[in-house]
C-alpha cells in the first residue's frame, strides 16, 4: 500500500490540478492526511462508500493523466541521468545537476 500511496501522491502533484475540488480534496486527506474513509466520511457528512467512490475515481483519473501525458515516468528519467551524470565527481557538474534537481522538486 505505501508504495501505491507514493505513487497516487506524485501524480497528485502532477495532475492534481486537473480533478474537481472535491475530488482533490478528498484525496489529501486520504492520500496526505492519511485520514481513513470513515475519517473522511464524517468530516464530509457523507457515506464511506461515497468517499470511496470518489478516491478510486480519481485514482482511476490520475492514471489516466499519467498513461496520456507521462510527466511522472519522464520525471523519473531525468532523475536517473541527474544521478548518472553526478557520478561522475565533478563539482561544477555536480552543481548544475543540482540546480536541475532544484527546478524539478
Amino acid at each position: 500500500m505505501q508504495n501505491k500511496t507514493i505513487y497516487i501522491n506524485a501524480l497528485l502533484d502532477r495532475y492534481g490540478t486537473l480533478l474537481t475540488k472535491k475530488q482533490l480534496h478528498v484525496c489529501n486527506l486520504y492520500y496526505v492526511e492519511d485520514l481513513s474513509l470513515a475519517e473522511i466520511a464524517e468530516l464530509e457528512s457523507v457515506s464511506r462508500t461515497a468517499i470511496h467512490d470518489i478516491i478510486k475515481r480519481s485514482e482511476q483519473l490520475l492514471l489516466k493523466y499519467e498513461n496520456k501525458l507521462k510527466i511522472y515516468e519522464s520525471f523519473l528519467k531525468r532523475m536517473k541521468l541527474y544521478k548518472e551524470i553526478k557520478s561522475i565527481g565533478d563539482k561544477e557538474i555536480i552543481n548544475l545537476i543540482d540546480k536541475c534537481i532544484d527546478t524539478e522538486i
